[in-house]
């Protein structure tokens, strides 16, 4: 099936197989792999996405049925060298540890801090409770995701 998505503003266009995981077609055809494949199970977020804004799981949806969305991944949080402020605050927080989970925990940072800007400790843990850390960084994590909605230093 022919599919035609944008990611990061970028519109692609390809022929995959309607069995495809998203995460797959964002990795293997569109050659992002800033979005990790953690567990091919839905439970440890390393492939979270957002799609058309909404914070997604790329290895819960095919990637016929993000046909005509709009995607973004990590790559394209940034501003060219400019860091987007929740990977600024993962950096100055040092919430980063391995890396593997990085990527899906700042994209499911965002997320929350778009739905509620200024979130309690407590608020943090529980909206981020599907992305897993392995390296049990939960402490900078949380401290990061606080730091950036308190407008941490850029």
């Amino acid at each position: 099936m022919e599919i035609s998505v944008t990611i990061n503003g970028t519109t692609h266009t390809h022929d995959v197989e309607p069995r495809t995981l998203l995460v797959h077609y964002i990795r293997d055809v569109v050659g992002l792999t800033g979005t990790n494949i953690g567990c091919d199970t839905s439970s440890c977020g390393a492939c979270t996405i957002h799609i058309n804004g909404e914070s997604v799981k790329s290895c819960t949806v095919f990637a016929v049925q993000a046909d005509g969305d709009d995607l973004l991944t990590i790559e394209g949080l940034a501003e060219g060298e400019t860091l987007h402020p929740m990977q600024e605050s993962f950096r100055q927080c040092h919430a980063l540890q391995c890396g593997y989970c990085t990527p899906g925990m700042v994209m499911a940072a965002v997320s929350l801090l778009d739905e509620n800007p200024d979130p309690t400790d407590r608020e943090v843990r529980l909206g981020l409770e599907g992305n897993l850390c392995r390296c049990t960084g939960y402490h900078n994590i949380v401290k990061a995701v606080l730091h950036c909605a308190a407008g941490g230093e850029q």
